[in-house]
Formats: C-alpha cells, structure tokens, sequence
C-alpha cells in the first residue's frame, strides 16, 4: 500500500553563517561535532542535536523503506522560519531552504514532496517567494501557528492566504513559538503542553476569523492531529453559543460545522486518540504523519495504525488518499 508520511523535516548538511552576514541575531548555524550528528546552535546557545538523518535524503530513504513508506512531505525545521528577522534576510534564508528542497525533490522525485517556508512578517515578500516556489515545483508551504504572537487571522495574512487558494499551494502549519514558552520550561511541558495548545490557537484563530469561510478551497493541514483542538471542540463550540459576543464577532458559523473541512495528520501516539479524530474528521480528512527525525514524532510511521483494526479503505485513506487530496496529486505520480 502506498504511504505518503505528510510531515516530515529537513535542513540542508550546511548552513551559511547568517550572523555574520546580516550582522546581528542569533541566526541558526550547524556545529557538526562529531561524525552522523551536528549541534543546531542559536548563536553560542545549544538549541538540539540533530542526527544525519536530518539532512542525508540517502539515508532518510533507506529508514523509511524499514516500515514500507515510500514518498516523504518534507519541510524546513520550524526554528528555521526566522520570522523575527528583517523580512529581506528572512526571505533569503527561505530561498535558501527552498531551493534545496527543490533540488531533493529534482533528484528523488518518486520519493519527495516539498513544502516551502516564506517571510510571513511581510506579505509583498511572502507572495513573492510562493509564486517562486510554485514555479520550483513545490506543493505547498508551512507556517507557524503565530507569526510573531500574532494569530493566523490577522488581516496582513489574508491575503498570503488567498495566495495560496490561487496557486492551488496546500498549507501545512506547524506550531512553534509556543505560548508560555520562558515561563514553563521545566518537565519540557513547551513540548509537551505548549505545542498542542498552539495548533489548537492556529485552528480557532482561523475559523472564528472567518479565513476557511471567505476562502473554502483553500487547503490546511495541521500539524499533531490538531493539536488540543478536537480533544477541546466541546468547550469551542459551547463558548461559541454561550458567547457569542465574544466568539462569533467575525465568524457566525460554528467551530463544529469546520470539521472535515480541513485535514490534520495522524501523530496522536495513541489509537484511542486516532479513532477519536477519524470520527470527527473522517478518514478522508486524516493524514499520515510523523514528524521525523524528531523523537515526539512517530518514528516508526503508522505502525500502531498498521495493528488497528480498521478497514483497508481507511487505511488506504490515511496512508494516501488524504494526502494526495490536500497536497491535490494523483497517485500515478508514484507508481
């Protein structure tokens, strides 16, 4: 059966040193310390160390092949966004992470799909790059669950959004920048809490701001089954009706009519879960996801899924189906 994971991250083996270029930051720059792995540093801070898998597409295959997965989504590293930056060097960080990207996808093209990463904090600049990365093949772009704390609906990215409706570019939005971030550090809760309640932020943000009404073919997917949004719909939908001069000021339809409406992928980590969100999304709704190479992703690629006793179409549907869908691809492309 063909399995398409839909979240995957990627950076290439070498970094420029942007400090140095732009004069000022803290800009990410590799530190390979000792052979298959390298530090992710943020200036002189350590920020991760990240094995070879990272950026060794190879090898990145080879893993894979182990539990049957043939094509890889991949995206940039969501501290590569640099969206604090000056939008022009933002922009040139983003070209130098999309043409590598593109160059995989030239020299894999059975076993790669890109999504590229744009400037947000600037809208001129961010259409600009999605019209380049339309033309390099790329099938879509990640963004993060806020750009700078502000939240997906602000009118500044309406119209990055329209973009992406017009260039048929699907959306995959990541969190990152997780609230509470410096003040809950301790038991890595950032992770843990912080980055469920983000995508949950992204989700509520764009459907009380009213962006899938005003754009219905625009095609979002979002990252860690949603995060904390459909475990918490219930407590969404019954403040949208007890409130609604608070919730509904942009957006009169309710948070339940939106299920189904965009995708989430499949990193739950638990099949209780899963069977949870196909009943709210459906199948067709559900994509295969890992987060690879990270350790909070499923790094055996829907193995728990593979065991679950689900029909061989809505295998068929988390495993392919919903991905070509949102990505908007034919499954002979792979075969």
């Amino acid at each position: 059966m063909l399995k398409i994971d839909s979240h995957t991250h990627i950076i290439p083996e070498r970094l420029p040193d942007w400090t140095s270029k732009f004069g000022y930051g803290d800009f990410i720059y590799l530190q390979h310390h000792r052979k298959g792995f390298a530090n992710m540093m943020r200036g002189n801070q350590f920020f991760r160390e990240i094995g070879e898998n990272a950026w060794n597409a190879v090898l990145r295959i080879e893993e894979y092949n182990q539990y049957h997965t043939q094509v890889q989504v991949v995206c940039t590293i969501p501290v590569m966004f640099s969206y604090w930056a000056k939008p022009v060097d933002c922009l040139a960080i983003s070209q130098f992470l999309n043409d590598h990207i593109a160059s995989l996808i030239d020299q894999h093209p059975k076993n790669y799909l890109g999504l590229a990463t744009i400037p947000m904090q600037d809208t001129a600049l961010a259409i600009r790059e999605l019209e380049r990365c339309k033309q390099l093949g790329l099938q879509g772009v990640q963004i993060g669950s806020n750009i700078n704390d502000l939240n997906l609906n602000e009118s500044q990215f309406f119209p990055i959004f329209e973009a992406c409706e017009t260039l048929g570019m699907a959306v995959l939005v990541h969190p990152w920048n997780m609230m509470g971030e410096k003040s809950m550090q301790r038991y890595w809760l950032p992770w843990l809490v912080g980055m469920p309640a983000e995508t949950a932020r992204a989700i509520s943000s764009m459907i009380f701001g009213g962006i899938f009404e005003r754009l219905p073919a625009l095609r979002v997917n979002f990252a860690h089954a949603g995060g904390s949004f459909l475990p918490t719909i219930g407590r969404l939908q019954h403040g949208f009706e007890c409130r609604p001069d608070l919730v509904a000021v942009d957006n009169a339809v309710a948070p339940k009519d939106y299920l189904g409406k965009f995708w989430v992928d499949s990193v739950t980590h638990d099949p209780f879960m899963l069977e949870y969100v196909l009943k709210l999304q459906g199948s067709k709704r559900v994509t295969l996801g890992s987060d690879y190479p990270f350790p909070l992703g499923d790094l055996k690629i829907g193995a728990f899924i593979e065991a679950m006793d689900l029909s061989t179409s809505i295998k068929e549907d988390i495993f392919h189906n919903a991905a070509l869908a949102w990505l908007n691809l034919e499954k002979e492309r792979f075969e």
